[in-house]
């Protein structure tokens, strides 16, 4: 059994456990929460009758521990109920709103490693010279402010003085693209329409840079700092002394070192987007699965919660698993120590 292999299952079983305790403490705190799930979605003009029947129909007037079990057959059946807020099944909703998040955080993350490790990278070749200390300036800028404050002033700025991009939405109405996957730049490619698939990217890039902005500097705060530490290692004076180009120095000696400490915090980063883009989303009217566990937050629709909370955790935990393992990949002495351990 390879080492890589065996990283994989030890993830996999932390990561089972991790899910299970999710779900026991989101669902202990949704039901602590004060309101009555069946009132507020019935209003408040529903008889008492009607009110006993929903409570009754979603097991709320048995013990916490019995719905917990309920709640848990019915996942593992693959049914997380209906929502109170949509009046479809959760499951539905789910598969209609994820893939726009999913979509926006894809865009943002890859902008946060196509710009942020370069910077990084620019940034520590050109140490307590002007293109570190312009780097420095514009990261701290960016990591100071938070994603809905930078989707505001872009909205502002690009949108409405400068009307360069469109305001809200994943495409113009003007567009009929047929729902294959839920994503609007492969389905519009599916459809064979490039002109739609370019308004999707048009669409995409405000809200994508608002939510990438505060990673872009994150990124590259980090990188340079672990860069120019390594540039004090022997190794690379060495290949200075055998008058190696600088370009090659940091991109084969510097970067790759560096990059695994980079690395794990991008894919935290990554992930925490999901939770956090609900606030850009509501920003840009983007019909993602953030701004939906909002909505249904505000409203105390007990089955949303849990659906939507376990989808954005189990999405979280998929993502640490392949950090962890571009990690083991990068780095042999993981490899070479889980081996040694077992």
């Amino acid at each position: 059994m390879s080492s890589v292999f065996r990283i994989l299952l030890r993830r996999l079983g932390i990561s089972v456990i991790v899910l299970i305790g999710v779900s026991m403490l989101i669902f202990a705190i949704a039901r602590v929460i004060p309101g009555d799930p069946a009132r507020i979605a019935l209003g408040p003009n529903a008889t008492a009758e009607q009110v006993a029947a929903i409570r009754t129909e979603m097991h709320l007037d048995e013990p916490i521990v019995a719905q917990y079990g309920h709640f848990v057959t019915d996942v593992l059946r693959g049914d997380l109920g209906t929502s109170l807020y949509t009046n479809r099944p959760v499951t539905q909703d789910i598969v209609e709103f994820l893939p726009a998040t999913l979509e926006l955080v894809i865009f943002a993350g890859l902008l946060m490693v196509a710009l942020g490790l370069p910077l990084g990278i620019l940034a520590a070749r050109h140490r307590a010279r002007w293109p570190d200390h312009v780097v420095r300036v514009l990261t701290l800028l960016t990591v100071s402010a938070p994603s809905f404050v930078w989707a505001v002033i872009l909205m502002l700025v690009f949108a409405f003085y400068l009307p360069l991009f469109p305001v809200a939405g994943r495409i113009d109405d003007s567009y009929e693209i047929a729902r294959v996957t839920g994503f609007l730049t492969v389905d519009t490619l599916i459809a064979g329409r490039f002109d739609a698939f370019l308004d999707v990217l048009h669409h995409l890039v405000l809200p994508a840079v608002a939510l990438a902005l505060s990673g872009i500097g994150q990124a590259a705060r980090l990188t340079r700092a672990n860069m120019v530490e390594t540039y004090d290692k022997p190794y690379i004076e060495m290949a200075q002394a055998y008058g190696f180009a600088p370009g090659r120095i940091a991109r084969r000696y510097a970067f790759k070192p560096s990059l695994i400490p980079s690395l794990t915090i991008i894919g935290l980063d990554f992930a925490a987007m999901l939770g956090n883009a609900f606030l850009v989303e509501a920003v840009f009217a983007w019909p993602g699965l953030s701004r939906y566990g909002v909505a249904v937050i505000l409203r105390k629709d007990l089955n949303a919660i849990m659906g939507t909370v376990l989808v954005i955790a189990l999405t979280f935990l998929i993502i640490n698993i392949i950090v962890d393992l571009l990690i083991a990949f990068l780095n042999p002495r993981i490899r070479h120590s889980t081996r040694a351990a077992t």
